[in-house]
């Protein structure tokens, strides 16, 4: 049987890269899928090649830092498939700069999305986990939050930020059978880390142990994981998926 057959889960930053990877992997455990994504184009592309194999999927245009739309997007969810199961927090995005450098505009960009879109995420799901008495609630942070990094400042304050709510909701929420864990990934060959001059990825490569870079998948495996029934006593925990760059 497959681990999360008509499992109803919600992936946010779905459309591409980690997200991406992340959506195609829960639809092929057998869950029905919800991908909340503001890039229109690729999220309606991918929900119509998955939809044409078979699965149940539906794209949603979500900005997570407006609760407005979350709570739209989440009753829309409950409307489709009756239900929500699993969330995995994945959207973030990064405005870097040194903090003398670093504008207003540029850290509280990423607070809205990394952190506030995580907190306006968790709070439209609630509803329907504890009425059902059963959750998954996955938390995308980085090493990032765990040991900080040049020129991310507000990143890495939202990155730990995620960790300290993953830690406190798993106390809250534990008694609804609802289970709360982050996933702590390290240098990860999406297109835009492709993207990047060779001498940097070398860098990246050289850092980590395991002497490449992970892949969306791994990441997208380590969320199916925690999504599990194979995890049902998992909560409260960090999981670093980062070929050990942080040993």
């Amino acid at each position: 049987m497959k681990r999360l057959e008509n499992k109803v889960a919600i992936i946010t930053g779905g459309a591409s890269g980690i997200g991406k990877a992340a959506v195609e992997k829960f639809v092929s455990e057998g869950a029905l899928v919800a991908i909340w994504d503001l890039n229109k184009e690729a999220g309606e592309t991918l929900a119509a090649t998955l939809t044409s194999q078979g699965h149940q999927v539906i794209y949603q245009m979500v900005d997570t830092s407006s609760p407005d739309q979350t709570e739209t997007a989440a009753n829309t969810t409950l409307a489709t498939f009756g239900k929500i199961d699993i969330l995995i927090n994945n959207a973030g995005i990064t405005r870097d700069a040194t903090i003398k450098k670093m504008t207003f505009e540029q850290w509280q960009q990423v607070i809205n999305i990394n952190l506030t879109g995580v907190f306006n995420c968790i709070k439209v799901v609630i509803p329907s986990m504890t009425e059902n008495n059963y959750g998954r609630i996955i938390n995308t942070s980085s090493v990032v939050g765990l040991y900080g990094n040049f020129g991310q400042t507000n990143y890495a304050a939202t990155k730990s930020g995620v960790i300290g709510l993953s830690k406190t909701l798993a106390k809250e929420l534990g008694k609804y059978s609802i289970t709360v864990n982050a996933v702590a990934p390290g240098f990860i060959a999406t297109d835009m880390v492709r993207a990047m001059p060779d001498k940097v990825i070398e860098m990246m490569t050289g850092k980590t142990p395991l002497g490449r870079l992970g892949t969306p998948e791994d990441i997208a495996n380590a969320y199916v994981f925690l999504a599990s029934e194979d995890a049902s006593f998992v909560s409260g925990s960090v999981l670093s998926v980062d070929g050990a760059v942080t040993i």
